[in-house]
């Protein structure tokens, strides 16, 4: 792998950077494998890379349906917090935003890690006491964050609009300092990139059609539109569609998909110093380096497979920014897009081995997904290779709905990506 620094930078200018290698090889699969991850996000490019790095792997393949990214990995919002509210939950996400502050350097590639603040708006008096409830929570579990009230949420972030006679009224916000935003597509390819140079076969177009079970009920191989790949360990971290590939195994799993929708606007200058969700309303927005106001909005209310929602979502979300960013409203809208989020009852993820030997999967993160990436991968990773969880996500099981075990956070997953 071509190290990237500013030596590097320099050398390859005076070549008209034409001395690049490819980020990753287009490998072809073998006939078998040690490990195959089935899903080519962050969260499987991530899983992959771990195998490889931590736990000795290097016969390992990557299989995804289309391309690198082109799943939720680059169809979110790029949130990236840990202010949870229940203990498994809270080490679970605050595990993975200490892997953000030094994932660049790990991977020597720039995903633009950016711990700029995620503020959350209180609406009401039930929305005050509902984050008040999460900041002392979050306290307990080392996790910062802190009360404002409506004058000092203006202070820290000049755009919002805390007149008192608008729909919305600000009652106050809960802080997170560490929480921020990352480049999405930079995440995949960072990994992809660092997975591949540890020997790691990442393959392009090649969808799942059946998974193969041996006569004891153990993993034997994956049937694929390339052919048949043979391999002991799978790995299932496909999103919204891991119901399907799961299914193709005999395991069915509490999972709802919906589209998710999120939409981005004209450039402007620096405007937008922070992040801000609003969980009543279902609105959130940051700035991107680009300078495009990146508004995530609500579910759509339907289960579908669709990359794409309905419109009325959208205008909902944008009624609403409107209000809350009275400057905003001459701003046009540039495009829109969705994503498929797999949602489970206690709106918690299955980081897991199943009840199928050598079978593990990694779903139901919701719309929660992104900020998980490198401790969802980490952990994932570790399950594979150790056959049991990591004490992090042993909480996160599938029997835990059987159980009536459940990490209920509805309230903390709100939206946001």
């Amino acid at each position: 792998m071509q190290r990237f620094s500013a030596w590097s930078l320099l050398k390859q200018a005076f070549g008209s950077h034409g001395g690049w290698q490819p980020q990753w090889r287009r490998a072809t699969p073998k006939p078998a494998y040690d490990a195959i991850v089935v899903g080519g996000g962050g969260h499987g490019l991530g899983t992959a890379y771990y195998l490889a790095a931590e736990h000795g792997l290097r016969n390992i393949a990557l299989l995804e349906k289309s391309w690198i990214g082109g799943g939720n990995t680059g169809r979110n919002t790029t949130i990236l917090r840990s202010n949870y509210l229940f203990d498994e939950s809270a080490r679970l996400y605050d595990h993975s935003l200490k892997m953000w502050r030094d994932l660049s350097q790990v991977l020597n590639y720039n995903v633009m890690y950016s711990p700029r603040g995620v503020l959350m708006l209180a609406h009401s008096v039930h929305d005050v006491q509902v984050l008040k409830r999460h900041i002392h929570a979050n306290r307990c579990n080392g996790v910062d964050n802190e009360w404002l009230s409506p004058a000092e949420a203006k202070a820290f972030c000049p755009p919002l609009n805390i007149e008192r006679n608008i729909r919305y009224p600000v009652m106050g916000g809960a802080l997170q300092r560490r929480g921020g935003t990352a480049r999405h597509d930079a995440v995949a390819w960072g990994y992809a990139r660092a997975a591949d140079a540890l020997g790691v076969d990442i393959i392009e177009n090649c969808e799942v059609t059946g998974i193969r079970r041996d006569a004891g009920g153990a993993i034997q191989g994956v049937e694929t539109s390339l052919g048949y790949i043979a391999s002991r360990k799978v790995g299932v971290v496909a999103a919204g569609n891991s119901s399907v590939v799961m299914g193709m195994a005999g395991v069915r799993l509490p999972l709802e998909s919906f589209p998710l929708q999120a939409l981005v606007s004209e450039p402007v200058k620096p405007v937008m110093p922070c992040v801000v969700m609003s969980n009543s309303i279902h609105a959130y927005v940051s700035q991107s380096d680009k300078g495009e106001l990146v508004i995530g909005a609500g579910t759509d209310a339907y289960t579908s497979y669709t990359q794409r929602g309905a419109l009325h979502v959208n205008m909902h979300t944008l009624a609403a920014i409107c209000e809350l960013f009275p400057a905003f409203r001459r701003m046009r809208m540039l495009r829109n897009w969705g994503g498929i989020v797999d949602v489970s009852p206690d709106r918690s993820p299955i980081i897991a081995k199943t009840a199928v030997p050598g079978l593990y999967v990694n779903c139901g993160w919701g719309t929660g997904g992104f900020k998980a990436t490198p401790g969802s991968a980490h952990l994932f990773a570790w399950t594979m290779a150790h056959d049991e969880p990591h004490p992090i996500n042993a909480p996160f099981t599938i029997e835990r709905f059987r159980e009536g075990l459940l990490i209920d956070e509805a309230a903390a997953a709100a939206v946001a990506h």
